[in-house]
């Protein structure tokens, strides 16, 4: 039996997010499906993060063990064989120990939100971006982003369904550029909640709108009220862009 560590790039747009459910397509059982396809086996996939629906990732880490004796390259080439034509692709696999595991091995995550602020309507990166027609303020969200590095109570920026512990989430960096006609968020942390990242992105909209300061953003934050922060981004211009072990 080996255990494979798999890094996974995927257009979130089909799924239902990453967990296997009843109530529509998800990543998870598309390639445990081509698991089965190859080898045979019915297997259970791990991944380092449960991406939400319309959700994408260009470096999601996940493990599954496979007796079925292969090389790296044909894991990965069989799998890709396997996964098409769901919008799934095996980047790597690579032989793991028995005792790594993608979620709980992870030391960090790192996310990307991509604005397109343009006044036209994106064409080819049709939901794969959150288009915002009004312009926005680099500098002024990088700003007002700082105030949310650190260790803090995110009541205030996670989901009301969000099922973790505790609120307390340390975010080790967090920035905000300007690129071309996009505006990107990066964000990483050991872990997130539930839409943390999303609700961020909202809430930092509003500041390079020039409706909320800096200010209104630490209001937010110390209000430890989902109601007080900005409206949640849509999925489709997040995206999990890599897990360090």
């Amino acid at each position: 039996m080996t255990r494979w560590k798999l890094t996974l790039e995927y257009d979130g747009r089909p799924f239902v997010g990453w967990q296997r459910q009843d109530n529509g397509p998800s990543v998870q059982a598309a390639v445990e499906r081509a698991v089965a396809a190859f080898c045979g086996e019915s297997a259970t996939l791990f991944a380092a993060g449960r991406t939400d629906a319309g959700v994408h990732a260009t470096g999601q880490v996940a493990h599954v063990d496979i007796a079925k004796g292969a090389d790296a390259d044909t894991v990965r080439d069989a799998l890709n064989f396997h996964l098409k034509p769901d919008p799934v692709v095996v980047q790597s696999a690579e032989a793991a120990a028995s005792d790594f595991h993608a979620r709980f091995s992870a030391t960090m995550r790192h996310y990307r939100y991509r604005i397109l602020n343009r006044r036209p309507p994106p064409a080819l990166d049709r939901g794969r971006v959150w288009h915002v027609g009004v312009p926005l303020d680099p500098a002024a969200m990088h700003a007002a982003a700082q105030i949310l590095a650190g260790k803090h109570d995110f009541t205030s920026f996670r989901a009301v369904a969000c099922q973790s512990d505790s609120p307390i989430k340390t975010l080790d960096a967090i920035s905000v550029t300007a690129a071309g006609e996009e505006v990107h968020l990066r964000v990483q942390a050991r872990s997130f909640l539930h839409h943390q990242v999303r609700n961020i992105a909202g809430t930092l909209k509003l500041v390079g709108e020039g409706k909320w300061t800096a200010g209104d953003v630490a209001a937010a934050l110390a209000a430890r009220d989902r109601s007080r922060a900005g409206p949640t981004a849509p999925p489709e211009g997040l995206y999990l862009i890599g897990v360090d072990y």
